[in-house]
């Protein structure tokens, strides 16, 4: 087996589902009688559709799995990973406005996992930019999350690891 991280982390907005959950929809949410999840308004929310199936396979290769996002909707946020049944999958969570450097910073205290040891999955470049000061393997997410996504990014930070 390749080299894997010892901590894998992903942003929220744009990288596990299609919106801003602090601009584009309206908390709090709500799992309706059809099962969907909705916001205040009714209006269904959905992840993208490999997410689930990308934090299993982490879950198989006994990779942990951490949250980190900017947003200042953290209770929303809190409230879709639960209704998505994602909860399950992060061991941390480090959501609320500020740097990435500084969620960073708090998931290598909490953990004990050392920057390089760790892979970070977002949608927005300037996030990218600065978690990969810190030694993260850092892997820009188009589109949102998918396997192929999660699979060229456990390459790359193989590949990362491989390097003298």
């Amino acid at each position: 087996m390749a080299l894997l991280p010892k901590l894998a982390v992903f942003d929220l907005d744009y990288t596990l589902w299609p919106f801003w959950v602090d601009t584009h929809v309206d908390p709090p949410f709500h799992r309706s009688s059809d099962g969907a999840v909705r916001d205040r308004r009714g209006q269904a929310v959905r992840l993208y559709p490999e997410v689930p199936d990308v934090l299993q396979r982490l879950q198989d290769l006994n990779v942990p799995v951490a949250a980190a996002s900017r947003t200042g909707e953290i209770e929303g946020a809190n409230q879709l990973l639960e209704l998505f049944d994602l909860d399950r999958y992060f061991v941390h969570r480090e959501i609320y406005p500020g740097s990435k450097v500084t969620h960073f910073e708090r998931l290598q205290q909490k953990t004990g996992v050392v920057f390089s040891q760790m892979i970070f999955f977002d949608d927005e470049k300037r996030n990218i930019v600065d978690v990969s000061k810190l030694g993260v393997t850092c892997i820009h997410v188009q589109n949102g999350m998918s396997l192929q996504t999660l699979s060229e990014g456990l390459e790359t930070f193989a590949k990362a690891q491989a390097r003298p």
